[in-house]
Order: C-alpha cells, then sequence, then structure tokens
C-alpha cells in the first residue's frame, strides 16, 4: 500500500474551478492521485458518470499523476480498493466543513486506516457550487461561464443544459 496515493471522491457534477484546483494542489502533495467519480444518490445528475469521467479526464491532463475512475458505493472502501489511506475532501465553507467533520467521523468507524485530509478551497472558488453553475450557464457568456468551469467543458455544459 503506497502511503503517497491518495483519493479525492465527488460527484463532479460538472467538475468546476474549485474542484480542479483541489485536484491541482493535491496532486503536488502525493505521488498518485485517484480522483474517484461517484452517484450522489441525493442529486439528479446532470452529466452520465461516462460523461463526467471524460470531462475530469480532458481537463486533468496536463497532470500526469493523476487517474480518474468510477466508484460505486462507500468512498472508504473505494479508498481501499485504490491501496490508498488517504482522502482528500475539498471544503468552501464552514457549512461545508460540518458536513465533511461528520462524514469524516463515520468513515473513521467504517475504516479506522483511512486519514481525510482537507484542503481549503482558494477563496475565488469558495463560493462556487455545482448548482450556481447549472443556474448561471443559461444566463451567462463563455468567458463569464469560464470563471467558474474549466473552458475546456463550457461547450459541453451549454449544450448539455439547452436540452
Amino acid at each position: 500500500m503506497s502511503s503517497r496515493r491518495a483519493v479525492y471522491t465527488g460527484s463532479f457534477d460538472p467538475i468546476s474551478l474549485g474542484h480542479l484546483n483541489v485536484i491541482e494542489r493535491s496532486s503536488r502533495l502525493v505521488d498518485e492521485l485517484i480522483v474517484g467519480v461517484g452517484i450522489n444518490i441525493e442529486k439528479q445528475s446532470l452529466f452520465t458518470e461516462k460523461e463526467r469521467v471524460e470531462l475530469l479526464s480532458r481537463v486533468t491532463k496536463h497532470l500526469p499523476n493523476v487517474e480518474v475512475k468510477t466508484f460505486a458505493g462507500l468512498a472508504v472502501q473505494f479508498v481501499r480498493d485504490c491501496d490508498a489511506r488517504v482522502i482528500i475532501r475539498g471544503v468552501r465553507s464552514l457549512t461545508d466543513m460540518e458536513t465533511e467533520f461528520t462524514m469524516t467521523l463515520a468513515n473513521r468507524k467504517l475504516d479506522p486506516g483511512v486519514e481525510t485530509v482537507f484542503l481549503m478551497a482558494d477563496d475565488e472558488f469558495s463560493h462556487v457550487s455545482s448548482s450556481l453553475i447549472k443556474q448561471i450557464t443559461p444566463l451567462a457568456g463563455d468567458e463569464e461561464l469560464a470563471r467558474f468551469v474549466p473552458r475546456e467543458i463550457v461547450a459541453d455544459l451549454r449544450e448539455k443544459l439547452s436540452g
């Protein structure tokens, strides 16, 4: 088991500049970073799992130590399946911190050998959420939208939301 392999999980629907910022910063901390694309059962997905993997792979291709995979079930089990013992979580606000704290305690109960590392969002991304992106996409121009999502996925996002 590699102590320098970490896993960053999320639904990434769509990937935001905040997600990409956490991925880039995490990739500098570890030898290998696995980005796990999961399903959030509490949300209706915009992109399919396969589309999210493709979008993530496209915007992380400049990071040679990043691999994108899908998973179903518990994130902590996915971390173990990847032969890792570190899960990385991005945190934007105190509200996120409360939710993540609860999840971290649950993960510790499920597998005490998996540690959680929190990366605070850079202040320029602390307000960005998938819900916000979905709301502003029909109203914003491409340049405005590129302040929230990687420029490489603007067309994909527009196509998906145009029906």
